[in-house]
């Protein structure tokens, strides 16, 4: 819950920080000057974009989910790509960066569609999920730390059960010891 002018204003998880809530005297402007900065620098030079805001939010959103896209490839392609030029502690800390900054960008690129459609003139109202104890600065569940999207751990690749995915459908412990069957 945000609050200004003496009037509380109700703005999602994952709204970004310095952005006025929708409806607020400020909203377009720090709408505009944070999509900015999501954006490559050279996109201030075009006025276009200050004048039409939703314009510069639909860049903004085709920009946020082609570094999500770019991040996620990487992480995919590293392996083979560094994997004979790098050491492995080398290369784990390649794959760390990318989980890392994958997270920063995916909550990037939900914060854009959040202003985006704000800006279309959508009113957002409080959910379930937001009553629920959800984490708004990374959309997870903070007792567990897992998206409650789809039960990951994203610091361990873990799914919900312990298990780790490796090659195509292959499903193993998360310590590699087979699985035991209680009797």
């Amino acid at each position: 819950m945000c609050y200004h002018s003496g009037m509380a204003a109700y703005v999602p998880p994952g709204w970004p920080a310095g952005v006025h809530p929708p409806g607020s005297e400020d909203f377009e402007r720090t709408a505009v000057a944070w999509l900015l900065d999501v954006v490559p620098a050279d996109y201030r030079l075009y006025g276009v974009l200050r004048r039409y805001p939703l314009a510069l939010a639909a860049m903004a959103t085709h920009h946020a989910n082609a570094c999500v896209a770019g991040a996620r490839e990487g992480y995919r392609t590293a392996r083979t790509e560094l994997g004979d030029a790098l050491p492995a502690h080398g290369l784990d800390s390649v794959l760390a960066a990318y989980r890392a900054e994958g997270r920063r960008l995916v909550a990037i690129a939900r914060a854009v569609d959040l202003v985006s459609r704000a800006l279309r003139g959508e009113e957002f109202t409080p959910q379930l999920a937001d009553a629920a104890g959800q984490d708004p600065a990374n959309g997870k569940d903070p007792a567990n730390g897992k998206d409650p999207a789809n039960g990951k751990d994203p610091a361990n690749g873990k799914g919900a059960n312990g298990r780790q995915k490796r090659g195509k459908g292959v499903t193993v412990p998360a310590d590699d010891q087979p699985a035991r069957r209680a009797s």
